[in-house]
């Protein structure tokens, strides 16, 4: 239930921004966040991270919305049950959905976030959400899933080696 709320709100607030910027901003124009470090600027991206596959936005969108029923399907069918994959099935449904309704809605994805300390391209909340969300998701799968959530082999149990029965 809380994954599900933080979910809701995390796509609420990346709407809400993408709106706000969109409606008070020009296009391209930017505007000191945290001054030396990061600013707003009002960007509208055509394609996926890096801009690949710009003006592919039927693709980005098929793409997007398979990731986000493999994702529903893995919380449907309680496959993932372990918190830290939660967190991250939450974050990547979150982010996959702002950045799936802009592009429906739209035809491209509002982006603002600026970093201009380095040459990274400009991004969103969602897309904080899905990066966030995969990281979390590694780990999850790297060093959890095996223990919590793994189907047990015939003969397995929890906390026992089956090689030294």
């Amino acid at each position: 239930m809380l994954y599900g709320v933080v979910a809701l709100l995390l796509l609420a607030a990346d709407q809400g921004l993408k709106l706000w910027v969109s409606g008070n901003f020009e296009l391209l124009e930017s505007r000191p966040l945290i001054p030396g470090l990061v600013e707003l600027k009002y960007v509208q991206n055509t394609g996926g991270g890096w801009s690949v596959l710009s003006d592919h936005t039927w693709l980005l969108s098929l793409f997007t919305a398979l990731i986000i029923a493999a994702v529903a399907v893995l919380l449907l069918r309680r496959i993932v049950r372990h918190p830290v994959g939660l967190w991250a099935c939450a974050l990547i449904l979150s982010g996959g959905m702002g950045n799936l309704i802009d592009r429906l809605r739209l035809g491209y994805v509002v982006d603002m976030f600026n970093f201009l300390f380095m040459d990274y391209p400009v991004f969103n909340i969602a897309d904080i959400c899905v990066v966030c969300g995969i990281l979390l998701g590694a780990v999850y799968y790297l060093f959890l899933y095996e223990k919590y959530d793994a189907p047990k082999k015939e003969g397995e149990s929890h906390g026992a080696d089956p090689r030294r029965s």
